[in-house]
């Protein structure tokens, strides 16, 4: 397994990070798409160190036989899907990576308080990832997979996958009028409604 990778700024989609997700009948795990802007040079030079130490592990100690070009979990955003779609908007100038794991990432906002409100950590917001790559061979397949570390929320962002927030929804019918006190006709404050 290669060095754990703390990435740069990324954009989080397809967020599975509070509950596990089973995907074709294989085992649960929580996993994050991670939207990595082709810009942050840093972060894509140290994904590729990563990819090439868990291919050269690979071809020493997994594959059986030195695969020349392995499957690596890496996509580039302008391009498209291994099914043959395309990205959608969001992943334009990006590259995409998928991490996943078994065990539950921590998640922390940027004083590291932890984040356990499931509408805090969502599809869109904006943070940094801890990462490695691993090789595998599993009924033929041989490839680079990705595993997910923990999460930093930095930002909120547009959320992703057509969900609007509420505040947003009905902003045009927010009464901002006081409530007012039965007796003295005045605007209520917390103190005389309490009786101070």
């Amino acid at each position: 397994m290669s060095e754990q990778i703390r990435t740069g700024k990324v954009r989080f989609s397809y967020c599975n990070v509070f509950e596990p997700r089973s995907i074709d009948g294989q085992e649960a795990r929580y996993s994050v798409t991670l939207l990595i802007p082709k810009s942050d040079k840093a972060t894509l030079t140290a994904i590729n160190a990563g990819l090439t130490a868990a291919i050269n592990e690979g071809n020493e100690k997994v594959f059986g036989a030195k695969v020349a070009k392995p499957k690596i979990p890496v996509y580039d955003g302008d391009g498209l899907r291994p099914s043959g779609e395309a990205f959608g908007e969001e992943c334009k100038g990006c590259y995409v990576l998928t991490a996943n794991s078994t065990q539950q990432p921590g998640i922390v906002d940027r004083k590291l308080n932890h984040i356990i409100d499931p509408r805090e950590f969502y599809s869109g917001c904006y943070g940094i990832a801890t990462i490695r790559f691993f090789p595998y061979n599993k009924n033929g397949n041989k490839g680079i997979g990705c595993g997910l570390g923990n999460l930093l929320k930095l930002e909120d962002g547009e959320p992703l996958g057509g969900r609007t927030r509420a505040e947003d929804d009905f902003a045009d019918l927010k009464d901002n009028s006081a409530d007012v006190d039965p007796i003295t006709g005045e605007a209520a404050t917390l103190d005389s409604i309490l009786g101070f």
